[in-house]
């Protein structure tokens, strides 16, 4: 009896120092856990998928973390080794286990800027989407322009190059419904569709945000009047066949093209936007400014100046003629 009653309270001790044992490499894990980290600065990696084992191989082989066998012990007693998820990350200098758990597990992954100028024409568009080579996967065909919104997006390395061509074409429907509901009175055309073209024309008249409602409110008022457009742009996607870099200025021949994009020859708009306007292009093709402007020309220094009859256009185009024929031969002033 005296001798199971030893065994039994051996076993016990046994058993509390296993217990305590246990206890103390808890602390010593959750010490660790806090404890900076190996990293000695700050990288991005794309961690790849696989089990625990695999990814805390790849962490230390990294200088992530280490002891890799501490990472798999913690992320088991946490129940979060089934939770950490792949992807590209950003891991901060000397960052602590605990953080880099806390990291992976909530998915935030390095997003990559992809900025869309306003003004292109979308085989532009689909050019630079072909380029990023963080985006994968193939592009439709190019279709209309006006279909896409120019902004900076942020993307996902790995992101299929079609779905971000689909979020550039729901951003537009959705940017051009709200604004189209909200649009001023009187305006010359009824279709949501008329709006982008002429904010099309607008975009790559001057690309100054500034200036956009004056130059809409020029071309509402000709359509108003029944004047013909007389948009340069124009002519350069009618002589380029749907580009918008002629390479040289344009000439008077030029602007006798026969050909339904040139707004010198048709009255009213043409056909179909000639590029993707932005938001700001469209808001000026919606809200115009109040004013009586018929006329603009382009002022010497980026931007323009308007006028109200003929006879005040004349005046401004002979100055920027003066200013352009200065530069040419090499005189500033």
């Amino acid at each position: 009896m005296r001798l199971l009653v030893r065994l039994a309270g051996g076993a016990v001790f046994l058993a509390l120092l296993a217990a305590l044992a246990g206890l103390l490499g808890l602390r010593a894990l959750s010490r660790w856990l806090d404890a900076p980290g190996p990293l000695a600065e700050e990288r991005v990696l794309i961690v790849p998928r696989g089990g625990l084992a695999d990814l805390a191989a790849f962490l230390q082989e990294h200088e992530v973390i280490a002891p890799a066998w501490a990472f798999v012990l913690a992320a088991r007693l946490q129940g979060r080794d089934r939770t950490l998820k792949a992807g590209e990350y950003r891991f901060a200098a000397h960052m602590p286990p605990r953080a880099v758990l806390d990291l992976l597990e909530s998915g935030r992954i390095v997003l990559h800027r992809i900025t869309i100028p306003e003004g292109l024409t979308t085989r532009e568009v689909h050019a630079l989407l072909e380029a990023a080579d963080v985006l994968e996967g193939p592009l439709p065909p190019p279709g209309r322009n006006g279909t896409l919104l120019p902004e900076t997006w942020l993307v996902p390395r790995g992101e299929p190059r079609a779905r971000l061509l689909e979020r550039m074409q729901e951003a537009m429907r959705t940017s051009l419904e709200e604004l189209w509901a909200n649009r001023a009175p009187g305006l010359p055309y009824t279709r949501a569709e008329e709006a982008v073209i002429l904010a099309s024309l607008v975009e790559r008249e001057t690309p100054k945000k500034e200036e956009q409602p004056l130059v809409a409110a020029v071309f509402v008022n000709r359509l108003k009047l029944g004047m013909r457009l007389q948009s340069d742009p124009t002519v350069i996607f009618a002589l380029t066949g749907g580009s918008n870099d002629l390479g040289r200025p344009l000439t008077r021949k030029d602007l006798e093209i026969d050909h339904p994009f040139n707004t010198y020859r048709i009255a009213g708009l043409p056909p179909e936007p000639i590029a993707n306007p932005g938001r700001s292009a469209l808001a000026a093709a919606l809200n115009p400014a109040d004013v009586d402007y018929l006329y603009f020309v382009a002022d010497g220094q980026g931007g323009h100046v308007f006028a109200r009859s003929l006879a005040e256009h004349n005046r401004n185009v002979a100055r920027w003629r003066q200013i352009r024929d200065g530069r040419m031969r090499g005189d500033d002033g």
